[in-house]
């Protein structure tokens, strides 16, 4: 292949060898998305040969996007920089092409006994893949190569975790051609297979301006009262994590627009941000399309994806009730200060779009609980059904429009292809990387060891392992994206609790919140990062009221267990278990945040007896008892409701909240 050019004597590739990478990309991406669009449709030689052929393509994928932005290895010469670019696609297209010709023999004939060839190809993928993971993700890089080398010098290692060790031949068997477990395995399939069907309508949404849509009707909402403004924040992530699952994409997408609305409306700068963070952690929560470790959840238990969506929905309406009360109770405190947002006018094109992106909710929805279609057919008849509907609506509009602009349907349809293969690629890299983790990890029996360790920390005692496997769980959230601390979390306690009796459901929604809890810790909270860089504030000070704002998701650790019909069954069951939880969360917020009496001392005895009332609701096993201790809960919200009206608006809070004070309304 040859070398892309560049400009004579410039460190970064010129204008002509961008446009070369960038049309290689296109090229790629457009190859890619036909390929998996074929196999979504006939599902022809099956999720392992799909892998084994794409997961290279998607190496590929990741090196031209780097080229074309000039960022593969800034700091070399740009002919440096494009050479190895040129080795990393040559490789990659050598892998891609040896793993289809040979897949039959790597499968069956040579099964358990690989040989040079077929180890040296799978090595070399894993080799590419954790260069991705040292660029991309430098702690899972870290943490992996750690892996491996405890994988072949564990007998080096005193105690329990020590073991006789295995051999290098093992290792890249392992992380390559046994498939079972490495780059190539389930998690690599899953990206490639249902995540990335679902990503096909995500993708033709955004392509679309489905989602700005969304952003303006947010802001009509925004426009009618102070209070709107900063729940329009919360309506609009809740509205994107329907189809996003992803907290910094909720967080760049919708933050963009309700973040500088706030504080140009008077919202302090980290209150805006810390809002707009807590917002957008509930799209790993909110189905149809929840965080890729509901995906993981659905795979790991053996259910479809359906289940967990089904299960999933109680626990983010609990979240995002909690939110919003939060908001509210800030939003009263800061309310002398809010003025008036100016909302946009909305298009045809807007209203137009927002059908089509409830049509995506409710056809997802409908087609897998009625239709009982395969979650990964079911976003492919979804998408085949709204983006045909979405193109010809845009047909109609370039014709009606003066000149006929034919190239914003051709821009607009390489957008698609574009988000398509930039997400698709980077997810699958991700969970081929994360692959190599799990596999060293089971392979040295670590989950087992760590289990045991779990059960005998925390005795026989149900809350004493919960809350050691929640300190374990936040520990490793404080380093680890959402999907690599459910994995780990889940290995190690979801056997030696369901071995406790608990239901494997309650475990793993416990493992979930845990992961998803994970996004605001530091040092990794992405969502946080993003937020505070938008609203120009501090991160730690974005983090510490986000805190205070995702209560709710403390709560729902709690509630999985004390209230386990949350997740066992969809059903009135369910619904009452909800309505129970969301009690509690309100009535611990408003301790948290709401102000009974001026009297300081008065203030905090109220305070502290809603709180000890709300945790009778949540946590006691007299059911009858709980629903009881629900009337008292009310009449404190009541209470302060009607404080509130008798108080002016301008004596209403309008003290500046400190970083180091919990908020108050």
């Amino acid at each position: 292949m040859a070398v892309i050019p560049t400009q004579p004597g410039s460190a970064a590739p010129g204008p002509r060898a961008r446009a070369v990478a960038n049309a290689l990309y296109t090229l790629t991406a457009v190859l890619f998305f036909l390929y998996l669009f074929v196999y979504y449709w006939t599902s022809e030689g099956g999720p392992a040969l799909l892998a084994l052929v794409l997961v290279p393509v998607t190496f590929i994928l990741f090196t031209l996007d780097e080229l074309r932005k000039g960022e593969l290895y800034p700091r070399l010469p740009a002919v440096a920089s494009g050479v190895i670019g040129a080795v990393y696609i040559v490789t990659s297209l050598a892998v891609a092409v040896y793993m289809f010709v040979e897949y039959e023999e790597i499968g069956t004939v040579r099964a358990g006994t690989w040989n040079a060839a077929d180890l040296t190809m799978g090595s070399l993928m894993v080799v590419l893949i954790m260069e991705y993971t040292r660029r991309r993700h430098l702690v899972l890089f870290v943490l992996n190569a750690l892996l491996m080398l405890y994988a072949v010098y564990g007998s080096v290692v005193p105690g329990m975790f020590f073991h006789p060790g295995l051999t290098w031949e093992r290792i890249a068997s392992a992380m390559s051609v046994e498939m079972a477990t490495g780059v190539f395995s389930n998690l690599s399939q899953l990206a490639l297979t249902l995540i990335g069907s679902f990503i096909l309508v995500l993708a033709a949404l955004r392509a679309f301006g489905c989602v700005d849509s969304i952003l303006r009707a947010s802001k009509q909402i925004a426009a009618r009262s102070p209070h709107a403004l900063p729940q329009s924040a919360v309506l609009g992530s809740m509205a994107v994590g329907t189809v996003s699952g992803s907290g910094a994409a909720n967080a760049i997408t919708v933050g963009s627009a309700t973040i500088p609305a706030m504080i140009g409306a008077g919202m302090p700068r980290q209150i805006a941000s810390a809002i707009e963070t807590a917002s957008s952690l509930g799209g790993q929560l909110m189905p149809p399309v929840m965080g890729i470790a509901a995906f993981l959840m659905a795979e790991f238990m053996g259910r479809s994806y359906f289940d967990v969506v089904a299960r999933g929905y109680a626990p983010a309406i609990i979240y995002y009730v909690s939110v919003s009360v939060s908001v509210y109770l800030l939003s009263t405190r800061h309310r002398a200060r809010l003025g008036t947002v100016v909302a946009e006018r909305m298009r045809w094109t807007d209203w137009m779009n927002i059908v089509a992106f409830v049509g995506v909710v409710g056809g997802l929805i409908g087609v897998m609980a009625v239709l009982h279609l395969a979650p990964m057919f079911a976003a492919l008849y979804v998408f085949i059904g709204i983006g045909g509907s979405l193109v010809v609506a845009h047909l109609i509009a370039v014709a009606r429009a003066p000149g006929r602009p034919w190239r914003n349907l051709t821009g607009t349809l390489g957008r698609f292809v574009e988000y398509f293969a930039e997400m698709t690629a980077d997810l699958t890299l991700l969970l081929a990387t994360l692959s190599i983790m799990t596999g060293a990890m089971v392979i040295t029996g670590v989950p087992t060891k760590v289990g045991s360790l779990l059960i005998a920390a925390a005795g026989v005692n149900l809350a004493a392992m919960a809350l050691v496997a929640f300190f374990f769980g936040a520990l490793l959230g404080t380093g680890l994206p959402p999907a690599p601390t459910y994995i780990i979390t889940a290995l190690v306690i979801v056997p030696p609790m369901i071995k406790a009796g608990v239901d494997p459901w309650v475990v793993h929604f416990f493992a979930f919140f845990i992961a998803v809890w994970g996004e605001v810790t530091p040092p990794t909270s992405v969502s946080a990062a993003v937020t505070s860089k938008i609203a120009e504030t501090s991160f730690m000070k974005t983090l510490f009221h986000a805190i205070l704002i995702c209560v709710g998701l403390f709560v729902l650790m709690a509630g999985v267990f004390t209230r386990p019909e949350l997740v066992l069954e969809p059903g009135l069951a369910q619904i009452g278990a909800m309505l129970l939880i969301m009690t509690a969360t309100i009535g611990i917020i408003f301790s948290i945040q709401a102000r009974f009496a001026d009297h300081r001392a008065v203030d905090w005895l109220l305070r502290l007896a809603l709180a000890a009332i709300s945790l009778v609701v949540l946590l006691h096993p007299d059911r009858q008892l709980a629903i009881l201790s629900c009337i008292p809960v009310g009449l404190f919200v009541g209470y302060w409701v009607l404080r509130r009206r008798n108080v002016p608006v301008a004596e209403r809070g309008e003290t500046k909240l400190s970083a180091a004070a919990a908020p108050r309304g």
